[in-house]
């Protein structure tokens, strides 16, 4: 349960026991419970938001929303602006790039990204509420925290986080998680099937476009995906239950 705790106590806000014996080895296996920290999320999402929903879809999304960015304590938002910020200033310069990336100062391409997530997650989960797409709100973020698993094999762009995560892969477990989501999706949310798309696209961008991945990237990554899924979800409330 050690690494389970460690886990939630990365991702999350939410208590958990202490860990007296902690080592950073811990810490790099416990990244095999990230879709489960995902699972528990979505599930807090909805646990939320389907009574507001009963008032008003824009109420349900709005406080779904707050509790998305409390619960998680804006680190994947972090990573998503500090990315947004490097890729701007960078000029296809890579240490540049790097230098931006690590400057703790928020730029305006940084702010920029962080009011088109957030606005964008806001309008989704309205539809997803309006819709009762309870499934999808459940899914959503335990797909983006597999993607993680996935991102992390690639080089490290520079010492930190990405790369102490490269030391031991789960793969076992990873392929796991991504057989039940599939089961998963298939049986209550079908659109969810491109979420290994979503994955493998961000992993091939990151891969040539930057060459490795760093902490930043991961989070970035777990937001692109989020926001890419739930647009997935809204369109395919749009198309005939034949396609679907």
């Amino acid at each position: 349960m050690t690494r389970l705790w460690l886990a939630i106590q990365f991702l999350t806000r939410l208590p958990t026991p202490a860990t007296p014996d902690f080592r950073p080895e811990l810490l790099v296996e416990s990244a095999r419970w990230f879709p489960l920290v995902g699972l528990i999320i979505g599930a807090l999402l909805t646990t939320l938001a389907w009574p507001a929903c009963r008032l008003d879809p824009w109420l349900a999304a709005w406080l779904a929303l707050l509790l998305w960015v409390w619960v998680t304590g804006g680190l994947h938002l972090d990573g998503l602006a500090d990315l947004a910020d490097g890729l701007g200033a960078a000029h296809r310069d890579r240490e540049r790039l790097l230098a931006v990336m690590r400057d703790p100062h928020l730029g305006s391409f940084g702010v920029l990204s962080l009011i088109l997530q957030c606005g964008g997650k806001l309008v989704l989960l309205m539809l997803l509420a309006r819709a009762q797409a309870w499934w999808a709100l459940l899914l959503v973020p335990a797909w983006a925290r597999l993607g993680v698993l996935y991102w992390q094999s690639l080089p490290a762009l520079s010492t930190g986080m990405a790369e102490a995560f490269t030391w031991q892969l789960p793969r076992r477990a990873r392929l796991a998680w991504l057989l039940a989501l599939l089961a998963t999706s298939a049986w209550f949310a079908p659109a969810l099937l491109l979420a290994p798309l979503c994955i493998w696209a961000y992993r091939h961008w990151l891969q040539h476009t930057l060459g490795g991945v760093s902490g930043d990237c991961l989070g970035a990554g777990v937001e692109v995906c989020e926001l890419a899924l739930l647009l997935l979800c809204s369109i395919s409330l749009l198309l005939p239950p034949w396609l679907i």
